[in-house]
């Protein structure tokens, strides 16, 4: 029997609108249609998840090189990039306060997500390694954004939230707070009490990645009922990062 075809993927930064209307098709698919997500712009005639951000953010694009699809997305924002837009996505549901005078290069992540054909395999592999040549090309030094748990039960994700909040939460100088109008206290059951196994197995594996990376939690949770989801804001500080992983950003950077 012959083996299958191995996959070729690359990533690239979007260039044109139908670069860019890929990703929003790709991001209808999974936050959308498999997670039951929606908002104010999302056009459901044309498939797209999309938000008056898009234009400001830059997208890394992960592509099959057999058919050119677009099957993985990373939309990532400098500070500059804020500016023009007005502000980062994540300040209306985090007061980034704490990370705006900190005056250090920042990068805001989101909407990060793979095609379902694709999970498991090295999507998030070449994602990542993407995303790190982006950094190492723009001198970052705090990755920030939130990042999702499904549904907005918050009880129902007490383990974990708690685990969050009393394991990773950020140090002082880069600790964000969810905003007070939306804070959701994270802090639902007592460090003691907790099943650290049973917490950590209920974390997404995006924030476990960020985790394994160095990084940290802003302080409180808040609910997106639009987008069906408890988000969580990560940071990563790349001067914090442990030495294995910050390998291999100093590679890309030679």
């Amino acid at each position: 029997m012959n083996a299958p075809p191995k996959v070729q993927l690359s990533v690239k930064l979007a260039e044109t609108v139908a670069e860019r209307r890929a990703a929003q098709r790709l991001r209808y698919e999974v936050f959308v249609e498999e997670l039951g997500g929606g908002g104010a712009m999302v056009d459901h005639d044309a498939r797209l998840e999309q938000d008056r951000f898009d234009p400001f953010f830059d997208h890394l694009l992960l592509i099959d090189g057999a058919t050119q699809a677009v099957v993985g997305v990373y939309r990532v924002m400098r500070r500059d990039q804020a500016a023009a837009a007005g502000q980062f996505y994540s300040a209306d549901e985090y007061d980034l306060e704490p990370l705006l005078r900190s005056d250090r290069r920042l990068l805001e992540l989101g909407r990060s997500c793979v095609h379902r054909d694709y999970r498991g395999g090295m999507a998030m592999y070449h994602l990542w390694n993407g995303l790190a040549g982006y950094i190492a090309d723009h001198g970052i030094e705090v990755l920030f954004g939130v990042a999702s748990f499904h549904g907005t039960d918050t009880a129902a994700l007490a383990e974990p939230l708690s685990l969050l909040h009393h394991r990773h939460l950020a140090p002082e100088p880069l600790r964000v707070r969810a905003q007070p109008g939306a804070f959701q206290r994270m802090d639902l059951i007592a460090e003691d009490q907790l099943d650290l196994r049973a917490g950590m197995l209920a974390v997404p594996a995006l924030i476990k990645a960020y985790l394994r990376l160095g990084g940290f939690v802003g302080e409180g949770a808040f609910v997106d009922h639009a987008f069906n989801t408890t988000d969580v804001c990560l940071i990563l500080d790349t001067a914090r990062m442990n030495e294995r992983q910050a390998r291999l950003y100093r590679d890309r950077a030679g």
